[in-house]
Formats: structure tokens, sequence, C-alpha cells
């Protein structure tokens, strides 16, 4: 015998099915919130790099880990197209503001849009497809090292650069090179990769309970 859905039922399940497609006030404070949570766990531990270039480093990769578990933590709110690319979008605002070079916040944009895409191949509901969106986005990390590979001169006069004195900016000068630069990027993404897993790992319940398998 088969099963027959009432009316009423099939309108309210399609009713819920668009809601569920549409941008809401609680999907901007998602955003809003966690954006802010990981433009600061990044910035603190940005912020080690003044200790010397090579803290810089080193550190740049250990914050894409520590960040990767808030970010994991959205992603178990999203139900549909838009917050992703939206949360990227803030994030690069917020480091526009702190001087990052706008060539940085149009990369963040990009990824973002790449990790949406990413998260809408596996329908919204796959822990997998929220683990590469993660690691993909966490490639914006090359975006501030744009006007250092296009004028390395120009970068070192810069403001920010010479703030941290004469001391720094030779020390910089010589560990801070296109390899190490294009070397710490790639371990940032594989630390993306490592952060997405181990906000997976801590999150089980929260992956559970929003249907991500």
């Amino acid at each position: 015998m088969t099963e027959q859905t009432a009316p009423g039922a099939a309108k309210h399940d399609g009713s819920a099915r668009a809601r569920a497609t549409r941008f809401t006030a609680r999907d901007l404070l998602n955003v809003a919130i966690f954006a802010v949570i990981y433009f600061v766990i990044v910035f603190v531990i940005a912020m080690l790099g003044i200790i010397s270039p090579i803290a810089m480093l080193l550190t740049l990769p250990l914050s894409a880990i520590a960040a990767g578990i808030p970010y994991m933590l959205f992603l178990t709110r999203v139900r549909h197209a838009g917050p992703v690319a939206l949360f990227g979008l803030v994030v690069g605002l917020l480091y526009l503001m702190v001087g990052h070079p706008w060539a940085s916040t149009l990369l963040t944009i990009g990824l973002s849009v790449l990790a949406e895409l990413i998260l809408r191949a596996g329908g919204y509901r796959s822990a997998w497809a929220a683990i590469w969106a993660y690691t993909a986005f966490s490639a914006w990390f090359l975006g501030p090292w744009i006007p250092l590979f296009l004028d390395r001169e120009e970068y070192l006069r810069s403001n920010g650069m010479t703030a941290m004195g004469a001391e720094y900016v030779a020390a910089f000068n010589e560990t801070v090179t296109v390899p190490a630069v294009l070397g710490m990027v790639v371990l940032t993404v594989l630390c993306g990769f490592l952060g997405a897993l181990l906000g997976t790992r801590l999150l089980r319940k929260h992956f559970a309970r929003a249907g991500l398998a």
C-alpha cells in the first residue's frame, strides 16, 4: 500500500524548504559573529610575527589550525548558498581595514566563492565538502604577500615595515624570500586541512546534529 502525504503537510514541507534557501536574520548574525571570531584568532596569532620574521613564517600556518575550529562550527549552521561567500567578504574587508591590500581582499572573496561551490557540490550536507571548503579558503594567506611579489623594495619601504625598525627590516629582507613565502602558504593550506579535521572531530556532535555526514 502506497503511503500518501496530506496536502497540508506537503504544503508545509514545501514552505519549510523554501525558507531554508533564503537569507534570514540568523544567517547574517552567524556570519557576523563567526567572521569576527575568525578574524580575531588569526590576527592575534599573526601578531606573534612581531618577535621576528621567522616567528611570523612559523606562526601564520598555526593560525589556520586554530581558526579552523570556529570556521567549521560556522559551517554546521550553513544550509544554503550565500553565507560562506558573505563570510569571506566580511573577513576580507576586516583585513582591508587593518592594512591588507585590495588584492588580498579580492583573493579572499574569490576563495570564499570557491568554498561556497565546494559546499554546494556536497549539497551543504557533506562533512568532507566542509573540510575541503576550509582548506581552499585557507589559501587566502597568500593575499597579503602579493605586494611583496610585485615590488619587494617598495614593500620594504612601506610604513608597516619601517615601523618595525631597521634591524627587523634587515632580518626580514634576508629571511622572507619568495620561496619562503610560497612554502609558508603551502604549509598554511596543509594546516587549514588539519584545522578542518580537528574542528570536525571536536565538533562531531554539532556535525551530527546538522546532518553533515
